[in-house]
């Protein structure tokens, strides 16, 4: 009919970018995001001292206790939704409502704190859920290759491992395309699911 292309209802798309405290997960979605992102970051105070680790990222001073949420969308036909997880062992009660329904997931890592990356490398692999794994570098951080923080975090060959820098949009937009190759690779083997369930 006339004028029926106008009228263009985008196909939503859940993805969730997840990883430790302090691994840029706001930061990552901050840079891509077409609106203002919604964010639920509270300032560190004393109370969290002896919970929250922050070595490593002593200068860190706000943390988000809920979610990162930001959208982008390709033409007008596709809305990408992106939702942070918080990055705190104690909040990680909500990540099963915050992945439910996405079609794949980022996880973030900060090679001077690789062990904060296993409870979402973990939580992942038991969903059975496709995932890629982006190593932010940090400005002054110890470079890292690769191989080693794949060997590190003990990753199967077919999950992707790539380099990030969460601050720049184009290096985002490439662990995004990465993650979306990943999710239709993971569509095509038999049997696996396509999207994160609640276990």
């Amino acid at each position: 009919m006339p004028g029926r292309s106008d009228n263009i209802v985008p196909l939503a798309v859940k993805i969730v970018v997840s990883g430790g405290l302090g691994v840029g997960k706001s930061t990552f979605i901050g840079a891509v995001s077409e609106i203002e992102g919604l964010d639920t970051e509270a300032a560190i105070t004393q109370v969290s001292v002896g919970i929250d680790s922050l070595e490593g990222v002593e200068s860190k001073t706000a943390t988000t206790v809920a979610l990162d949420f930001g959208r982008i969308s390709f033409d007008r036909s596709i809305a990408l939704y992106l939702f942070g997880t918080p990055g705190q062992d104690r909040f990680s009660f909500l990540w099963d409502d915050l992945v439910e329904g996405a079609l794949g997931t980022v996880v973030l890592a900060d090679t001077r704190r690789i062990e904060d990356s296993f409870p979402a490398v973990d939580y992942f692999e038991s969903q059975d859920a496709p995932f890629v794994l982006a190593v932010n570098r940090f400005d002054g951080a110890e470079r890292v290759e690769l191989d080693e923080v794949r060997e590190a975090l003990g990753l199967s060959a077919d999950v992707p491992v790539l380099e990030c820098d969460a601050r720049e949009r184009g290096s985002v937009r490439d662990v995004l395309g990465a993650l979306m190759d990943r999710v239709v690779g993971a569509r095509a083997v038999p049997g696996r699911r396509a999207a994160v369930a609640p276990g």
